[in-house]
């Protein structure tokens, strides 16, 4: 692994973790120091996690870590409410016994790994969640949605929000998916329509909530998250 390639590494990591706060200066002299590498290195890192979306970069204030606003936050989760549902319904019928078993393996391992206690592991849990997702949008055959659904979700808000979780919403989320496969056993469109909805619903008022403690800190605090 090159210097640029660890750098990366670990500021994104640092990022998504919380270790770096949203809005946070990223000052490439301090990250240096702080990763044991050249500036260099940082500069190259910086610059890919502005185009992956967690890191802003401005000609006056320099490079920061990404925030979002509650009403950005909202217009995301009303976007995926608008899309996500459809998809999961028309999945229903397309998907095979083979499908609600490779569903069932995932939310299975999602419990595993993502159960709040001594084994939790969210890192494990991001790729397991997506995989889930995605497999339910392949399923459901419509590209155009699904197409719209892609350019709606923003990857950088989707991967950090497990670590805004509190145990009774995350518990929440993990049962959902579970309850999905259930939905698709049955062959029940509206049944996984509806829990798709209240799914988003959990995730929503998570990332609202986070974002709305996150305004009322001093602004003028650097690591205030």
């Amino acid at each position: 692994m090159t210097s640029a390639e660890r750098a990366l590494q670990e500021l994104r990591e640092l990022i998504l973790g919380g270790g770096l706060a949203p809005g946070a200066r990223l000052g490439e002299v301090e990250l240096a120091e702080r990763l044991g590498v050249s500036r260099t290195p940082v500069r190259e890192a910086l610059s890919r996690l502005a185009a992956e979306g967690l890191v802003e970069i401005s000609p006056n204030r320099g490079a920061r870590v990404a925030t979002w606003t509650v009403a950005e936050l909202e217009g995301v989760f009303d976007l995926r409410m608008s899309l996500e549902p459809q998809l999961t319904g028309f999945a229903v019928p397309n998907a095979s016994a083979a499908d609600v078993a490779e569903l069932h393996e995932l939310a299975h391992r999602m419990v595993q790994v993502g159960s709040p206690g001594p084994r939790q592991d969210l890192d494990a849990l991001v790729p397991l969640n997506r995989a889930f997702h995605d497999r339910l949008v392949a399923l459901a055959g419509h590209p155009t949605l699904a197409t719209a659904l892609a350019a709606a979700i923003h990857p950088p808000i989707v991967r950090r929000n497990f670590s805004a979780y509190d145990a009774e919403s995350l518990r929440r989320s993990l049962a959902h998916h579970l309850e999905i496969v259930a939905a698709l056993r049955a062959g029940d469109a509206r049944w996984a329509r509806a829990v798709m909805t209240a799914h988003i619903s959990n995730a929503r008022a998570v990332m609202v909530r986070a974002a709305t403690a996150g305004t009322t800190q001093d602004p003028t605090d650097e690591e205030a998250s």
